[in-house]
């Protein structure tokens, strides 16, 4: 007969150990360690309003184990006054089965009186047969840290929205998505001044802006969006847009796009006003371009649209002429009638002169009471015609100055452009020979060059 083997202490448990011991050491096992993850575990006996707290749940809020009672009353004491209701409604909803678990994030007040933002989670663990919840277990986990961190980047959040809003012009950011589709992601304020929308019109409905584009601009707009966007290279654009209330205005966009993962492409810009500045260039350049007093292009302008017309010329296109014309005894009119009835004279004739001219040709002042004409792609003969009706309306037109009439005639002179000018100065000093013939020949005539 073999001998019985005596039990060590290594030797596993047999089934006549007591069981409860092994379940009480398993629990407690488990219950070190969700302490060690900083969860405190509560068990709450719904039908005598009694709570139970795992140590871990009270050192999470500093408390030692004999601070506090199980009364659950009590308890909501411990909630921020903020959220009491809020907790005690969504505690009521998952008694009520209306939701299938309890889940709050919420503020509890710590032994030093400070308060800690927590997540409360739980369930019904027992119902009576009428399904009135008797059981609710649950967990609670210290969030404080996601709040703050939260806070910090909500107070970040605000601080770059507050100064996009303050600053004039409009901040946004945009995406084009891989199939074409776009939307805009973040509009600021400055949406009202720029396209006279607001900024959830706007992020519903991007096409909104396009809408408001100038139609002449619209497509230039596009098509630079759309290169920069597959050259991923900065986006410059000055545009006009037409506005309900602003009417016709200048608006200019900066942004810088950038590919993300999935393809799609962002977009970070500003849009500025430019109305004032495009005011001024266009101020500017008529100041540079045109003589004050009749509006005419000035002698620089006029030249240099002479070079374009010859080498059109020069590129075999038809022929141009050009006509000088000269008012008949200015002088005389000045010094009879004062400078401001010349002035008046001068204007006048000017405005005898945009009423004959086509839309491709140009007429200027040269200097003094000396006028030019280049009538694009005009014959010596349509050239005369057109000289004839400008002499004979300055013949018919009488003006009346200071109640006393005053006759103005014209003397002109034409020459052909031809290929074979080198220079502009060529073809103006032939229609200047024609000129002063014309002038010695009695004045108020027409004379062409016979070259």
């Amino acid at each position: 007969m073999k001998p019985i083997a005596k039990p060590n202490s290594l030797q596993v448990a047999t089934p006549f150990e007591d069981r409860s011991s092994l379940e009480t050491a398993a629990a407690s096992r488990l219950e070190l360690a969700i302490e060690g993850s900083g969860t405190g575990i509560w068990d709450r006996n719904v039908a005598t309003g009694r709570i139970h707290y795992s140590r871990g749940w009270k050192a999470l809020l500093g408390y030692a184990e004999s601070d506090l009672t199980d009364g659950i009353e009590e308890s909501y004491t411990r909630i921020h006054p903020d959220d009491l209701a809020y907790v005690q409604a969504e505690m009521q909803a998952h008694f009520d089965r209306r939701t299938d678990s309890y889940a709050v994030e919420h503020r509890i007040r710590c032994r030093d009186g400070s308060y800690k933002w927590v997540c409360s989670r739980g369930k019904v663990t027992e119902r009576d047969e009428c399904g009135q919840a008797l059981r609710m277990t649950g967990t609670t986990t210290d969030v404080s840290q996601v709040h703050s961190l939260a806070n910090s980047l909500q107070k970040s959040i605000n601080l770059i929205t507050n100064l996009t809003n303050a600053i004039p012009g409009m901040a946004y950011q945009y995406c084009v998505a891989l199939d074409g589709t776009t939307a805009y992601c973040y509009v600021s304020n400055g949406v009202n001044d720029m396209y006279e929308l607001t900024p959830s019109q706007v992020t519903d409905n991007g096409a909104l802006i396009d809408a408001r584009l100038h139609p002449d601009d619209l497509a230039d707009w596009q098509t630079s969006l759309h290169a920069c966007t597959a050259s991923l290279q900065p986006w410059h654009h000055d545009y006009r847009v037409i506005l309900p209330h602003q009417g016709l205005c200048w608006r200019s966009v900066h942004a810088n796009p950038s590919r993300q993962s999935d393809g799609s492409t962002q977009w970070h810009g500003f849009v500025t006003d430019i109305t004032e500045r495009k005011r001024l260039d266009i101020e500017l350049q008529e100041f540079a371009t045109t003589d004050s007093l009749t509006r005419l292009p000035n002698r620089r302008h006029f030249m240099t649209r002479m070079h374009e017309e010859l080498a059109r010329v020069h590129r075999g296109q038809p022929s141009s002429a050009v006509l000088m014309c000269d008012l008949d005894h200015f002088k005389k009119i000045n010094d009879s009638h004062g400078h401001a009835a010349g002035d008046l004279v001068l204007r006048h004739f000017a405005d005898v002169l945009q009423e004959q001219l086509r839309k491709n040709d140009t007429a200027g002042r040269i200097g003094g009471e000396e006028f030019a004409v280049v009538l694009s792609g005009a014959t010596l003969v349509s050239a005369t015609q057109f000289a004839e009706r400008i002499r004979q309306r300055m013949v018919s037109q009488t003006l009346t100055i200071a109640g006393q009439p005053i006759a103005v005639t014209v003397s002109i002179g034409i020459a052909v452009m031809l290929v074979g000018d080198v220079h502009v100065d060529a073809v103006l000093s032939r229609s200047d020979s024609a000129l002063y013939r014309a002038k010695e020949a009695g004045r108020n005539r027409i004379e062409a060059s016979c070259v």
